[in-house]
Protein backbone atom coordinates (compact mmCIF):
# COMPACT_ATOMS: atom_id res chain seq x y z
CA UNK A 1 0.00 0.00 0.00
CA UNK A 2 0.81 3.57 -0.80
CA UNK A 3 -0.21 7.04 1.01
CA UNK A 4 -0.46 9.93 -0.08
CA UNK A 5 -0.63 12.82 2.58
CA UNK A 6 -1.83 16.87 2.34
CA UNK A 7 -0.72 18.77 4.93
CA UNK A 8 -2.68 22.00 4.32
CA UNK A 9 -1.32 25.63 5.98
CA UNK A 10 -3.92 27.96 7.64
CA UNK A 11 -5.82 29.85 4.54
CA UNK A 12 -6.83 33.33 4.23
CA UNK A 13 -10.58 32.44 4.39
CA UNK A 14 -11.05 29.32 6.33
CA UNK A 15 -15.13 29.16 5.92
CA UNK A 16 -14.53 29.54 1.68
CA UNK A 17 -11.67 26.61 2.06
CA UNK A 18 -14.05 24.48 4.32
CA UNK A 19 -17.03 24.48 1.78
CA UNK A 20 -15.17 24.60 -1.63
CA UNK A 21 -12.90 21.79 0.12
CA UNK A 22 -15.90 19.54 0.73
CA UNK A 23 -18.19 20.79 -2.42
CA UNK A 24 -15.49 20.75 -4.82
CA UNK A 25 -12.32 19.46 -4.52
CA UNK A 26 -13.30 16.43 -2.78
CA UNK A 27 -15.52 14.90 -5.13
CA UNK A 28 -12.60 16.09 -7.88
CA UNK A 29 -10.26 13.84 -5.85
CA UNK A 30 -12.61 11.11 -5.65
CA UNK A 31 -12.61 10.33 -9.11
CA UNK A 32 -8.43 9.60 -9.11
CA UNK A 33 -8.25 6.37 -10.63
CA UNK A 34 -6.77 3.72 -8.12
CA UNK A 35 -7.89 5.65 -5.17
CA UNK A 36 -8.88 3.15 -2.80
CA UNK A 37 -9.70 4.98 0.31
CA UNK A 38 -9.66 8.88 0.85
CA UNK A 39 -9.83 10.68 4.44
CA UNK A 40 -9.61 14.28 6.03
CA UNK A 41 -9.92 16.11 9.40
CA UNK A 42 -10.33 20.01 9.65
CA UNK A 43 -9.34 19.23 13.34
CA UNK A 44 -5.36 19.11 13.65
CA UNK A 45 -3.83 19.09 16.41
CA UNK A 46 -0.20 19.52 17.70
CA UNK A 47 0.89 17.81 20.33
CA UNK A 48 2.37 20.09 22.67
CA UNK A 49 1.82 22.70 20.50
CA UNK A 50 -0.65 24.41 17.82
CA UNK A 51 -0.22 22.80 14.93
CA UNK A 52 0.91 24.67 11.90
CA UNK A 53 -1.80 23.24 9.78
CA UNK A 54 -5.50 23.73 9.26
CA UNK A 55 -6.43 20.84 6.72
CA UNK A 56 -5.22 17.67 6.45
CA UNK A 57 -5.58 14.94 3.99
CA UNK A 58 -5.04 11.12 3.16
CA UNK A 59 -4.99 8.99 -0.26
CA UNK A 60 -4.54 5.42 -0.16
CA UNK A 61 -3.11 3.53 -3.39
CA UNK A 62 -2.28 -0.12 -4.03
CA UNK A 63 1.18 0.84 -4.69
CA UNK A 64 3.67 3.76 -5.28
CA UNK A 65 3.33 2.95 -9.57
CA UNK A 66 -0.61 3.16 -8.61
CA UNK A 67 0.01 6.48 -7.01
CA UNK A 68 2.29 7.61 -9.90
CA UNK A 69 -0.40 6.76 -12.92
CA UNK A 70 -3.30 8.52 -10.69
CA UNK A 71 -1.51 11.94 -10.62
CA UNK A 72 -0.02 11.98 -13.61
CA UNK A 73 -3.92 11.39 -15.07
CA UNK A 74 -6.13 13.96 -16.15
CA UNK A 75 -8.12 13.55 -13.28
CA UNK A 76 -5.09 13.72 -11.09
CA UNK A 77 -3.63 17.02 -13.24
CA UNK A 78 -7.10 18.65 -12.21
CA UNK A 79 -6.77 17.44 -8.58
CA UNK A 80 -3.39 19.07 -8.57
CA UNK A 81 -4.76 22.47 -10.81
CA UNK A 82 -7.27 23.10 -8.67
CA UNK A 83 -5.68 23.61 -5.08
CA UNK A 84 -5.36 27.18 -6.40
CA UNK A 85 -8.67 27.81 -5.63
CA UNK A 86 -8.57 27.20 -2.55
CA UNK A 87 -5.27 26.47 -0.22
CA UNK A 88 -4.41 30.24 -0.32
CA UNK A 89 -1.89 29.44 2.90
CA UNK A 90 0.20 26.78 0.92
CA UNK A 91 0.57 23.29 1.36
CA UNK A 92 2.95 20.46 1.69
CA UNK A 93 2.44 16.91 -0.18
CA UNK A 94 4.02 13.59 1.06
CA UNK A 95 3.93 9.88 0.05
CA UNK A 96 5.44 6.75 1.18
CA UNK A 97 4.99 3.30 1.49
CA UNK A 98 3.15 1.16 4.50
Amino acid sequence: MHKVLVLYHQPRDPEAFRRYYAETHLPLAARLPGLRASRHSFSVQGVGAPSPYFCIWEGEFADEAAMGAAMSSPAGQAVAADTANYASGGFVILHYPV
